[in-house]
């Protein structure tokens, strides 16, 4: 059985800041002993990894991407290979990943073609949640059967009408089944139908650059949604996790609800946190690299999203990484901003980002881990052998030197996408070395890795429930 010492770093989780050595054993975390004592000094390895100066950190989880994606007649650009050895150069190490039903079709058919398509392709380890096209008394029953070979999230839309779209009563119905099953409803909470009439009445009036795909999808309909979802959920006595969240109105409802003790949750993605309504408006259909959707926000929104992610308004980032290249892809959308693909890269900038955050003083280095890895981990059901460094989680371990210097660039990223949506955005900190299970995947800066590496990973329920004040309104 292989033996990995870490030493020198200072190890930093959700919870603390120590200055110890790792013993990795077996693919897992063995022990962690302070620098310089008798314990440490002690342990036997057949590899040393120096991480003086540098951080040690979990490996990060990003519990919102899709791969392989079809959407608006083409498919995201990243493949479960490709994304998720992005994904390791960016120190994330765990990725939920969305398996869909299509309209007409079971659960299980839409579950198979995903882990067709992961199986022996991810360098990193992978779970997946469960998208909802079509409730109906058939599909509910499977989520029962879902939650119980642990695919344990559900994802609806109030969006995309004849595509995700599910009305309040389909969404009551599943709600009710969650609150059943112990399953967690994810919602993107937009209201796609008043969307829809905003979107024909901007393009007859000859308005079709991407940044009127903005302007459509207003913050209000992304607010009201939310108040919507939040009311439905308190009906069905169901947990509620919002998805990408961008405006602060919308944020204002999830902490209206936790302040009344209900359990709802928000997450949010780097994409709103560093980027705005200036780069939709961006010229020469440029502003088409940065259509996604909910949208992006004029730049005082993000204050509010910062205040939300100190104060626990808001649990988690997670990218949504839906990558298509600008060149083919993209470009459907010249002339009309409605067939413009929705979606943007992103997996392997998050961590680096937050960082950045924290040297700006927008969050601190436990927050950091705290809504990169174990609060990920935790909400859908990974904790502690994901998230954490501690005797016993899986050793998905980040070397992570921050005092190096990157400029993010298309040029030298690792996605399958021709463009960066940070392009020649400098950054402080990098990911230097990362082990997933014990294995160096990336060395030095050098990927080691191999697809087929990654290991499908059934998860719990959520873990955050029991911690709830009330289930019931």
């Amino acid at each position: 059985m292989s033996r990995t010492v870490i030493h020198g770093g200072l190890v930093v989780t959700a919870s603390d800041e120590i200055h110890a050595d790792v013993l990795v054993e077996g693919g897992r975390i063995a022990a962690l002993a302070a620098h310089g004592t008798e314990a440490a000094a002690g342990w036997t390895a057949d590899r040393t990894i120096d991480a003086t100066g540098k951080y040690v950190i979990p490996g990060g989880v990003d519990a919102h991407t899709h791969m392989e994606m079809p959407f608006g007649g083409t498919y995201a650009a990243d493949t479960f290979e490709t994304g998720t050895r992005a994904a390791a150069w960016g120190g994330t190490t765990t990725i939920v990943d969305f398996a869909i039903q299509s309209v007409g079709r079971s659960l299980r058919e839409g579950l198979d073609a995903w882990y067709a398509k992961a199986d022996g392709n991810c360098a990193i380890d992978y779970a997946f949640h469960m998208i909802l096209a079509d409730v109906n008394d058939s599909s509910l029953k499977e989520m029962d059967l879902l939650v119980a070979e642990g695919v344990t999230s559900f994802k609806l839309f109030m969006a995309y009408p004849g595509v995700f779209y599910s009305d309040d009563g389909q969404i009551l119905r599943a709600m009710q089944r969650a609150e059943s099953n112990g399953g967690l409803i994810m919602m993107h909470a937009e209201n796609g139908i008043a969307i829809d009439v905003l979107v024909e009445q901007a393009l007859a009036a000859g308005r079709t650059d991407p940044r009127y795909h903005g302007d459509v999808r207003k913050v209000a309909l992304e607010a009201e949604a939310t108040h919507r979802a939040i009311q439905l959920a308190r009906v069905a006595g169901s947990p509620l996790y919002i998805v990408h969240v961008s405006a602060d109105e919308a944020l204002a409802e999830i902490a209206a609800a936790r302040h009344k003790g209900l359990p709802v949750f928000g997450e949010t993605c780097p994409q709103y946190l560093f980027l705005s309504t200036d780069n939709l408006a961006e010229p020469d259909f440029e502003g088409a690299k940065y259509v996604c959707s909910t949208p992006l926000r004029p730049k005082e929104h993000q204050d509010a999203l910062w205040r939300g992610l100190r104060n626990d308004e808001l649990q988690v980032v997670s990218t949504d990484h839906c990558p298509f290249c600008f060149s083919g892809q993209k470009e459907m959308g010249r002339g009309d901003f409605s067939k413009i693909p929705n979606g943007m890269p992103g997996v392997e900038n998050r961590m680096d980002l937050l960082h950045q955050a924290v040297v700006d003083g927008h969050i601190s280095r436990r927050r950091w881990i705290e809504i990169a890895c174990a609060s990920p981990a935790r909400m859908f059901g990974l904790y502690p052998k994901k998230g954490t460094i501690a005797p016993g989680a899986d050793a998905d371990i980040v070397i992570y030197d921050p005092a190096a210097r990157q400029t993010i660039s298309a040029e030298t990223h690792h996605m399958n996408v021709d463009y960066s949506a940070y392009e020649g955005r400098q950054l402080t900190g990098q990911v230097e070395t990362v082990l997933s299970r014990g294995e160096v995947v990336i060395d030095r800066r050098t990927y080691t890795g191999r697809a087929g590496h990654g290991m499908y990973t059934p998860r719990a329920t959520c873990q955050y429930l029991n911690q709830a004040v009330s289930r019931r309104p």
